[in-house]
């Protein structure tokens, strides 16, 4: 039986990730942001276990896991939680860009490192959904895309490092999913959400899925998925 942790479990990709590998037997665990957010994610899916710790304070992960009992082997990673903020670079304050790169950067930098030595003893596998606009930004999506170009080299870098141990490394790249956040985003670009036109969040679980899945004598290192319709 494998042994996962996800974040973003709450909705959306995560969501759908943390379900199919608990529907197939797997040992999943949950980052939860904070002690009510565990149990309602324990909830959502039983037989799951959790540990709290919020990725907008990374500075702070490393106590938190500390206080706690994360698993002793880890077959995979995976990054799944995010936050946007849409907004013009003469727009954006410091206080938006500090959390966007907190949580959709510096926060799986340093979990990644902190499970390192569990994911190198099983030879296992960060997979990084990142987005879009991890390959082209565009007007109005300074930060967001910012931090995604940054977790694309920090997945270039990573797979580099950690090669000779065994570990995989895979960015996933969605385009627009049918999630909560895309329901946030089309607010803020003004546009009405209809959530038929864009990839269903278990399309990008099965494109996940099919990474982890894969022999061990390849490794996918890059996955584009488009929307279809």
């Amino acid at each position: 039986m494998s042994v996962h942790l996800v974040t973003g479990a709450g909705s959306g990709i995560g969501g759908a990730v943390a379900r199919r590998l608990l529907e197939r037997g797997d040992e999943l665990w949950l980052l939860a942001r904070d002690a009510g957010r565990a149990r309602e994610l324990a909830g959502r899916f039983p037989g799951a276990r959790t540990l709290v710790g919020d990725l907008a304070e990374p500075a702070r992960l490393s106590w938190a896991l500390g206080h706690q009992s994360p698993p002793d082997r880890l077959d995979s990673l995976l990054h799944v939680a995010g936050t946007v903020e849409l907004g013009a670079v003469g727009d954006l304050t410091p206080k938006v860009w500090n959390e966007t790169l907190a949580v959709n950067l510096v926060g799986p930098a340093e979990l990644t490192r902190l499970l390192l030595p569990q994911l190198r003893l099983s030879r296992g596998h960060v997979v990084l959904v990142n987005s879009g606009a991890g390959l082209a930004a565009h007007a109005e999506w300074s930060a967001y895309a910012a931090s995604k170009h940054g977790l694309r080299a920090l997945a270039d870098s990573l797979r580099a490092e950690e090669h000779a141990n065994g570990v995989r490394v895979t960015s996933v790249y969605p385009g627009r999913t049918a999630t909560p956040m895309q329901e946030k985003v089309h607010r803020q670009e003004g546009k009405p959400y209809d959530p038929a036109r864009w990839i269903d969040p278990e399309s990008v679980a099965t494109a996940v899925l099919a990474a982890l899945d894969l022999p061990r004598d390849a490794e996918v290192t890059d996955l584009t998925v488009r929307p279809g319709r």
